[in-house]
């Protein structure tokens, strides 16, 4: 069956808001991984669950951010940015991703300055 670029879109649009409130972030041997494979990071200067990477640093670790309804459940909570918008945590720490991770697998960013390591469930 070929579906329209409209339909694709429709589909995408309504599937977004079930990917970001109940599959934003999953475990694969042992680490964490959004809902397209691509590995989670946390930084250690993240205190008390509050993101400390905004400007440049949230351009190269881009937040993994939840959609406006998500709910916190079980070891997955969220975190008000400073510009409104919510990011998911696990156990506490804000979850990013890392822009020179290419493809589903990549853990590039795993001790990057000492500050950056893979989130692990």
């Amino acid at each position: 069956m070929t579906r329209s670029p409209l339909a694709l879109a429709l589909l995408a649009l309504f599937a977004a808001p079930a990917l970001a409130d109940g599959m934003a972030v999953m475990e694969k041997d042992g680490m964490l991984t959004d809902a397209n494979g691509m590995t989670l990071y946390v930084f250690d200067k993240d205190k008390d669950g509050v993101s400390a990477c905004y400007d440049q640093c949230a351009e190269n670790w881009p937040p993994l951010l939840a959609a406006a309804d998500a709910k916190a459940e079980g070891e997955y909570g969220l975190t008000d940015r400073t510009d409104g918008t919510k990011q998911w945590t696990h156990e506490g720490m804000p979850l990013y991703l890392w822009v020179q991770d290419k493809k589903p697998g990549d853990m590039t960013g795993d001790g990057v300055n000492g500050v950056w390591h893979i989130a692990k469930d």
